[in-house]
């Protein structure tokens, strides 16, 4: 089976509808201690995170971008939060409905949807790039539930490409700002699976994403999943040091100073 073409209504639907599915699934099977567990997010529990990825899918249901500056009717938030004040079965019956007119929504757009200009949570873009957002948001939030809980997750797959893809992105940003390579210097990132790739970096002038590098100044090592929690700030450098998660090669100042410094999003 052919891969979806990156930013096709194709390859963005199936990634929000593995996104529902996933968490539908996770949600069916916790018990009422996971559900007051704490996430990977400081202040929230498993039973919010899961009310705040939720509760903007209910904003989102129904609606489609007329400009780049209007945003989506975030006050449904309320709403939706007001109507699953409840537990049990009749809390998951209120989330999968939301999911279910997501699904809905999504199988009537168009290509030319994902253009329309749109209000998105980095700035104006398109409704596609909004999308594309809404499963990184999901893939993240996922995954500050299973962590914790110690629960497997398939980390391959259409919504683990675009959320790797969202942080590829803000690589220039990440080593320049967050990092401060110095300028001259240069990094590859080797993710060793499940989704396996190497991301280049080099700063002249600036830092920016470059195709390939012969002899970068570091080599920093570890898995994908490892690589994007790391830069949403959700887990602990230190830790994924300690525990060889975490390795580099090289400039050994520059691969500790890089590995605690990927953080760019919370």
């Amino acid at each position: 089976m052919e891969t979806p073409e990156a930013g096709s209504l194709s390859r963005i639907v199936s990634a929000l509808q593995a996104c529902y599915a996933a968490m539908e699934a996770l949600c069916a099977g916790l018990s009422d201690a996971e559900w007051r567990a704490q996430s990977l997010c400081p202040d929230w529990t498993v039973r919010d995170v899961v009310n705040h990825v939720t509760s903007i899918e209910a904003v989102m249901a129904g609606w489609l971008p007329d400009d780049d500056q209007t945003p989506p009717p975030f006050d449904k938030a309320a709403d939706f939060l007001r109507e699953a004040n409840r537990e049990g079965a009749a809390y998951l019956g209120v989330v999968r409905g939301v999911y279910d007119r997501r699904r809905s929504d999504l199988a009537a757009l168009s290509e030319t949807d994902l253009q329309r200009p749109s209000w998105t949570p980095v700035g104006p873009g398109t409704y596609g790039r909004f999308l594309e957002i809404r499963v990184f948001d999901f893939w993240v939030h996922e995954r500050d539930i299973t962590t914790p809980l110690a629960r497997k997750t398939d980390d391959t797959g259409i919504s683990a490409e675009i959320a790797l893809a969202e942080v590829a992105g803000s690589l220039g940003y990440i080593v320049g700002k967050k990092v401060g390579l110095p300028d001259g210097k240069s990094v590859t990132f080797n993710l060793t699976g499940p989704i396996a790739r190497q991301l280049h970096v080099a700063v002249d002038g600036r830092a920016k994403k470059v195709e390939r590098l012969d002899n970068p100044d570091v080599t920093l090592s570890t898995n994908s999943t490892t690589f994007i929690q790391l830069a949403c700030g959700r887990i602990d450098p230190q830790a994924q040091i300690d525990s060889g998660a975490v390795t580099w090669k090289g400039d050994d100042e520059l691969g500790d100073r890089t590995a605690r410094n990927l953080r760019f999003t919370m």
